[in-house]
């Protein structure tokens, strides 16, 4: 196996300026580090990674906890560009990224064992069940931490501004003369609390009413639970002119249940969705919808665990909120028009 020494010695340096030049450190002229990149390409050099771990006390290999309970994360188009976007960057600062299970091998295991025995040194946690005790006994060892779209105490948190998304969506839909604005809203979670917030502060400030029979609570990414939802509201004596959907994933369901009951979009009901993932600008009509920036919640979250990984005394506890945007499409009946 070719070694830093082979390399010191077919370029006439030490072996402490080969390891500078493969790391990337500054104190090296650029003219030297091209002379030792390119002996170590020829001499088919590869970093030891045990070894590596040994002197630097880490792994450079993120855990990535991504769960949920139809165990779609990585199906899920949402989610699976949010973490393109966490590897890109995780790629960026040197690191591997691992995922993490509750299995090694076919053993059962914890979350947190599986974290040791793959020595990664930080985690990313996101659509999981954020109350699960193994999720919790992660969340409280000792290893550098940050959630995504949830909250603890005393760690990092990468949060869409779900608020802000849920706010322009009704502001959108009375902006176009809707005020019986129904809500399938996703399951108890951080996301669908601040949604609802968000529902309930642009209704409040624009005195439409919200009725409760028009708040129905179906899963995320639930296609099937969306249908029976939308099936619910259309059958109400007083129909909604404009349901608002979980996500676009979802929609497919409540699209259905639509079309079974003869109605058209938005002609007849208006419908928006939540994500602004590729299938929003591909079905017909055009979803109107709010757009999560997947490039920003993923990238955040990996350069502020490499901050804290690596920073950990400078490394500022807080949550960051990644904005999205308004994305308009041909859903929303403009009823001010008629």
């Amino acid at each position: 196996m070719v070694s830093i020494k082979d390399i010191a010695q077919q370029c006439g340096v030490s072996a402490a300026t080969v390891s500078k030049a493969l790391n990337g450190h500054s104190d090296i002229g650029e003219k030297t580090r091209q002379r030792v990149l390119r002996a170590a390409e020829e001499l088919g050099y590869t970093a030891n990674a045990a070894a590596r771990a040994l002197k630097t006390n880490r792994t450079y290999n993120i855990g990535v906890l991504f769960i949920d309970a139809y165990n779609s994360a990585l199906t899920n188009e949402f989610f699976s560009r949010v973490l393109d976007s966490l590897r890109l960057e995780a790629e960026n600062g040197g690191y591997d990224i691992t995922f993490i299970n509750s299995t090694v091998g076919k053993k059962p295991t914890s979350y947190l064992q599986h974290c040791l025995y793959r020595g990664v040194d930080g985690v990313v946690i996101a659509c999981v069940d954020f109350y699960d005790p193994m999720v919790q006994e992660l969340v409280n060892s000792r290893l550098p931490i940050v959630t995504i779209d949830h909250v603890f105490n005393n760690h990092i948190a990468i949060m869409s501004d779900n608020v802000q998304g849920m706010e322009a969506l009704v502001r959108y839909a009375a902006s176009r003369g809707h005020r019986k604005l129904a809500y399938i809203h996703g399951e108890d979670s951080a996301v669908t609390d601040a949604r609802i917030t968000g529902f309930h502060r642009a209704c409040g400030a624009l005195d439409i009413p919200v009725r409760e029979e028009y708040l129905i609570r179906a899963a995320y990414h639930d296609t099937e639970g969306c249908y029976e939802a939308a099936k619910a509201l259309l059958k109400l004596p007083e129909k909604p002119t404009c349901i608002f959907f979980p996500d676009d994933f979802s929609y497919i369901g409540g699209y259905n249940a639509i079309m079974e009951a003869g109605l058209r979009i938005p002609d007849d009901i208006s419908v928006v969705g939540y994500d602004g993932i590729h299938l929003s600008r591909v079905v017909s009509p055009r979803l109107t919808t709010w757009r999560q920036s997947t490039t920003g919640l993923g990238r955040e979250a990996a350069a502020r665990l490499i901050e804290l990984i690596e920073r950990p005394k400078t490394a500022l506890i807080d949550r960051y909120v990644v904005s999205g945007s308004m994305q308009e499409g041909d859903s929303v009946l403009d009823l001010l028009s008629r």
